[in-house]
Order: C-alpha cells, then sequence, then structure tokens
C-alpha cells in the first residue's frame, strides 16, 4: 500500500476516534481510498476524492463561504484532487485559488468527511465526492476575491451558519463541531 494512502488511512481512523458516530462513513471512505489507485483522478468513474476548507477567520468567529457557480448554492471553497493524495494540500490550493484570501494556514488533521452524488452535466456522468474537509484559518487580511467559479463570497458568523436551515446540511455540520470545540 502506497505510504500517501497509509497516512489518509491513520488519519481517518483519528477521525472516527473523535467522532465515533461516524464510523460508518468513515469506513466506506477506508473501502473507497482502497478500491483503485485512480481514487485521487476526475476521471474515476464511480467518483474521486476532493479536498475543502472550513475556512474560518483569524479569530475563529466567521467562516467564508462561496456561492457556488454551477451548483447554484452556499458552500466551502474546495475541489478536485486531480492526483495529489495530500488532501489538506488540495484543501488549502482550492481555498487560495477560490478566494483570492492571503496567509492561509491548514489547523490539524481531518476536520470533517461528506460523501455526496454530483449529478450529471453535459459530458460528465453522475458520479460521487468524497469529500475530506480541513480546517483553513484566515490571517489578519481577510480581502477576498471572486473567481470565476463563484457568484458571490461572504464572511458569515459561525453561530448563524449552524443554524441556518436553508444551507446544506454538512455546512451545518461542521458549523455545529466547530461551536463545539471553540
Amino acid at each position: 500500500m502506497p505510504s500517501d494512502i497509509s497516512g489518509i488511512l491513520v488519519e481517518l481512523r483519528r477521525y472516527a476516534e473523535r467522532c465515533p458516530d461516524e464510523a460508518e462513513r468513515v469506513a466506506r471512505f477506508g473501502r473507497f481510498l482502497q478500491s483503485d489507485p485512480a481514487v485521487f483522478e476526475r476521471s474515476h468513474p464511480p467518483g474521486h476524492f476532493t479536498g475543502s476548507a472550513w475556512l474560518v477567520s483569524a479569530d475563529g468567529a466567521r467562516v467564508l463561504l462561496m456561492h457556488h457557480r454551477k451548483l447554484d448554492r452556499w458552500l466551502q471553497p474546495g475541489g478536485h484532487a486531480d492526483g495529489d493524495a495530500e488532501l489538506a494540500r488540495v484543501a488549502l490550493r482550492e481555498a487560495q485559488e477560490e478566494t483570492g484570501v492571503a496567509d492561509l494556514r491548514i489547523e490539524g488533521g481531518i476536520f470533517d468527511i461528506d460523501r455526496h452524488r454530483i449529478p450529471a452535466r453535459a459530458s460528465e456522468p453522475e458520479h460521487w465526492h468524497y469529500d475530506v474537509r480541513h480546517v483553513v484559518r484566515a490571517g489578519s487580511d481577510e480581502r477576498f476575491a471572486i473567481n470565476d467559479e463563484s457568484r458571490a463570497l461572504a464572511w458569515r458568523p459561525v453561530a448563524e451558519v449552524a443554524a441556518d436551515a436553508s444551507l446544506d446540511v454538512s455546512l451545518r455540520r461542521m458549523a455545529r463541531r466547530w461551536l463545539l470545540q471553540r
């Protein structure tokens, strides 16, 4: 087994220890991880790994969300691994590319995991994203820049995100988890 796969399995075990109620989800991620060497490539037909950022303000009170252009909803920054098995690095790269916020840094191990279906679009068939989320913290400069992947970006109080039923269930879960650990 390649060492990068072993490292992810160790991180998933640690995550399962912190979040025992997610044991089945962690097991599913582990099985998928070991199912094929191409799980980090977006060309892998059943699905692939992605990396996302729970991008918090320097003081940790707010989270930066993007209104995703293709999916037409508010989400955390993130994207395809494109062959990179270091999913924390993917989360950091995507946060930088999608928000333009300077001086971002990764904190800790896996913060959250989520498997979600991506509907078929144009020549892309329906598939699954196995999204591994990491905390990314902004420095003192929280200015952002909208790029072509989003319609808008907004800093939102984490407590507000946790309570907003119009947002994705995984965003609310991450917000609640963040509030509990602060």
